[in-house]
């Protein structure tokens, strides 16, 4: 059963309890009032008609049964309004009655003692109601019983009036107190019925799906939390894609990294193996074994490089940057001289917490990327300041740029922006990654980008926030 028809059930149980309780009282404290009243008036008249026969025989004690009942006569026709029947008797005769239903309104078998006054209600087969009041008086050694009855049959009616009006204003009031109860249910249970979509749409896959946010309430809170946390999961979600994306590069470039040279020197131990070269095409095959051999042993250094590098625990210790930088450039020109690449730097004094030797792979792999982009003639540009908690670095080119295509994955593992050049050149996509990892220990980061002071050319900054002594 939905919760808007359980509520709905409810407010009608609640309605029924509450409002069909206090009419119920309500009509019958009103209907013993007004019984109660007619019983005031109804012994009023008998202490009237009492009161007449009293005074008459006190008047005259002798006084005849046929003139007491000549007495009545004159009261009833004084009095017709104060009750609807009046019965004068002996035990043995009936002196006076009036009204034309007396006989059956107050029976026969009542006998009050004398100055005793019975009431009781009477209810005959006509479906009338009656009060009727009995008593009691002596008159010349003789008893007389006097039978006043009032009819209180309008009262009777007006009560089946009001609960006729009763039901007819519950019936509607149900009927109201349904539809109101059912649409506020309703309208308070819609979020909760977004949010159950949203939920099964999240179930199927569709991960963008979010609940509607209406109002301020706690149910809009819970819908605000349930988004918050869908965003979070769509977020984990499609991280969790792109490492997948990452590892299955990361496994195809290494195995195509590992294909090549293990074909060539599976080739050329079968040749050698065959015993059918020369001296000089032994000594051909040779060089390819080891040179193959030793670009499988780079990779496998470097690899393992960056697996040390992101399980390492760094300790930091004072270092000026710009001795590294200064020092790097040195070692970098007679080097880079032969290519007409020239070196520069401009470096400021200070020192933070690094740990030196990272640090140095760092730039170096930086260097290298930076030589390996310019073909013929150029110049790197090595840029140091220091900041508040560390330092920046940035490395400048005048090489051939990189394309905004492959900035978002430089720093993959294996990959490479010209691939045959960059193999042709001993590489293999490992270093920019040492390079983010280093930075990532020392709380820095690394940005790519291409030089806006210059026609073309790559800019890289790393900052590295170890802190500072």
């Amino acid at each position: 059963m939905k919760f808007r028809v359980k509520m709905t059930l409810w407010m009608l149980a609640l309605l029924s309890l509450l409002f069909g309780a206090g009419g119920s009282l309500l009509i019958s404290g009103f209907f013993s009032d007004s019984l109660e009243r007619e019983k005031d008036a109804a012994f009023a008249s008998y202490r009237m008609a009492w009161s007449a026969l009293q005074i008459v025989n006190g008047l005259d004690p002798y006084l005849d049964a046929g003139a007491i009942a000549r007495t009545m006569e004159q009261l009833c026709q004084q009095n017709s309004a104060a009750w609807s029947a009046l019965r004068l008797t002996t035990e043995t005769d009936v002196l006076y009655e009036s009204g034309a239903s007396s006989s059956l309104l107050l029976g026969d078998g009542l006998m009050p003692e004398p100055d005793e006054c019975l009431l009781r209600l009477a209810a005959p087969e006509t479906g009338e109601h009656w009060l009727v009041l009995s008593g009691a008086v002596e008159t010349n050694g003789e008893t007389l019983y006097l039978h006043i009855a009032r009819s209180v049959s309008a009262l009777y009616d007006m009560r089946w009036s009001q609960q006729r009006t009763y039901l007819r204003v519950f019936g509607v009031m149900a009927v109201l107190c349904a539809v109101a109860s059912y649409t506020m249910s309703r309208l308070l249970t819609a979020p909760l019925t977004g949010l159950s979509r949203a939920s099964r749409a999240i179930a199927s896959g569709r991960f963008s799906s979010r609940a509607p946010v209406r109002g301020e309430d706690e149910i809009a809170a819970v819908s605000q939390d349930f988004n918050r946390m869908a965003e979070r999961m769509e977020q984990n979600i499609s991280e969790l894609h792109q490492a997948m994306e990452r590892q299955e590069r990361f496994v195809g470039s290494f195995a195509h990294e590992m294909k090549t040279p293990m074909t060539s020197l599976i080739g050329y131990a079968d040749l050698l193996r065959s015993g059918k070269l020369t001296p000089a095409e032994q000594a051909e095959a040779a060089d390819y074994l080891y040179s193959e051999g030793r670009r499988l042993s780079n990779l496998s250094r470097k690899l393992l490089e960056l697996l040390v590098v992101k399980e390492q625990d760094l300790p930091l210790t004072e270092v000026s940057p710009a001795e590294l930088v200064e020092e790097l450039t040195d070692r970098l020109r007679p080097l880079l001289a032969a290519r007409r690449i020239a070196v520069f730097c401009q470096c400021q004094p200070g020192t933070c917490l690094l740990e030196p030797d990272l640090t140095w792979s760092l730039l170096l792999n930086l260097a290298d990327n930076a030589q390996k982009a310019i073909s013929k003639g150029g110049e790197i540009s090595f840029r140091q300041e220091m900041l508040p908690d560390g330092c920046r670095v940035q490395v400048l080119d005048t090489g051939r740029g990189i394309p905004e295509k492959s900035l978002a994955h430089l720093t993959e593992a294996f990959y490479r922006v010209d691939k045959a050049r960059s193999r042709a050149q001993g590489g293999f996509g490992l270093g920019l990654a040492l390079c983010q990892e280093i930075a990532a220990l020392h709380g820095g980061s690394i940005r790519f980008g291409n030089r806006i002071d210059a026609p073309h050319g790559a800019c890289v900054t790393v900052e590295l926030r170890g802190g500072r002594p």
